[in-house]
């Protein structure tokens, strides 16, 4: 599967952005999808997951609250709605897929996923 994101930009702290996640090869549905990011000088870091089935979501601790992830089957798109925007947001994002062996499993580590899009940069003026 091929994923493809966009949706960065620059945002004032308080702001919004809504990244988006396309995927194509693939059956989208067997696939669960992820949001990850790297700020300069950081490791990759889990952000939030959704399960094939998009019946189960995950956020880390930093984005509850303030994001929310979301897929649409129909458009082979995951979204991440990302609300009050904070300058220590600022990084990468980058989208990635994996299909575990049950629709309902929501991975949260980088190597679990097999897929990666090239990343969308954020950046979050104070």
């Amino acid at each position: 599967v091929q994923l493809q994101a966009s949706g960065g930009g620059l945002a004032q702290a308080g702001g919004s952005l809504r990244l988006s996640c396309a995927a194509s090869g693939g059956t989208f549905s067997t696939y669960s999808m992820g949001w990850f990011r790297q700020a300069p000088g950081k490791e990759r870091e889990f952000v939030a997951g959704i399960s094939s089935s998009g019946s189960n979501t995950y956020l880390e601790d930093f984005a509850k609250g303030r994001f929310i992830i979301s897929r649409d089957s129909a458009k082979s798109t995951v979204y991440l709605q990302m609300n009050d925007l904070k300058p220590e947001d600022t990084a990468v994002y980058y989208c990635a897929a994996d299909q575990p062996p049950l629709g309902s499993i929501v991975p949260v580590f980088a190597s679990h996923y097999d897929y990666w899009g090239q990343g969308t940069l954020v950046t979050v003026s104070s």
